[in-house]
């Protein structure tokens, strides 16, 4: 298949970065970004990693174009420190590019293991991300949180599973959702957006029987509760904030 390579970005990644580096040793190349972590992230990485570099952080989606640009191959994997390509996706992802394909980014299903167990249900799930791609023909956008990939044309999705391990625990998760809600109103904000009553009464209630109902996280048992009371005080904290920065301003 034509070379890939992996690029991973870090931040006090010492307890991740290994097993992720792992699940893509099978690459062409492999890429570690650091923003100055303060634990012990690029010793456990330079081991299992290609090439290491540190440089000061400049938001998500210049660290993933940084390290896209640092690649000696056009086609590139990327992945965060807590995501693990399984060995199908992996395989799947060179029977996709020995085929030469005609499209220039891929969408991956990503699914997350929180609670006990994989969560196939809610907002979580599947949740295709675009990962694989030609830089040539793609770039990360610079949004403050929720960053994403822009391709040129159409993109395709594959079927191999991206495996997540976003939480330790509900207080890791909490503390997750009060940093991305801060980036998210104020991604919201630079864009024009104001909160008002409206979105602070309607938009939490809908989140909820959206990931609870419409997309069975009843499925899940006390666990698919969870999630989805969680993602709907993510979009009320969420607003809540916008409407707390448009005050100031």
């Amino acid at each position: 298949m034509p070379p890939l390579s992996v690029t991973i970005i870090t931040k006090n990644e010492a307890s991740n970065i290994a097993e992720a580096l792992r699940s893509v040793s099978w690459a062409d190349e492999t890429i570690v970004v650091d923003a100055e972590s303060t634990d012990e992230t690029v010793a456990v990485a330079r081991p299992h990693a290609t090439r290491v570099l540190v440089r000061p952080w400049n938001g998500y989606g210049d660290q993933k174009n940084f390290a896209a640009g640092l690649a000696q191959h056009d086609w590139i994997l990327s992945i965060d420190a807590d995501e693990r390509v399984t060995p199908e996706l992996a395989a799947e992802i060179g029977r996709t590019l020995d085929s030469s394909p005609l499209v220039h980014g891929f969408q991956i299903p990503r699914i997350t293991f929180h609670l006990g167990r994989w969560i196939k249900s809610t907002d979580w799930y599947p949740d295709y991300q675009l990962r694989l791609y030609d830089r040539r023909h793609a770039r990360w956008n610079n949004r403050h949180v929720h960053e994403s990939v822009t391709v040129d044309g159409q993109a395709a999705r594959l079927r191999g599973e991206l495996q997540h391990f976003a939480y330790r625990d509900l207080s890791h998760h909490l503390q997750t959702i009060d940093r991305y809600t801060t980036l998210a109103a104020r991604q919201m904000y630079d864009q024009g957006r104001r909160a008002g009553i409206i979105d602070l009464l309607f938009h939490p209630p809908f989140a909820f029987l959206r990931n609870y109902v419409l997309r069975l996280g009843i499925r899940d048992g006390l666990a698919g509760l969870i999630i989805s009371l969680l993602n709907s005080y993510y979009v009320m904290l969420k607003f809540a904030k916008l409407w707390e920065l448009q005050r100031r301003t």
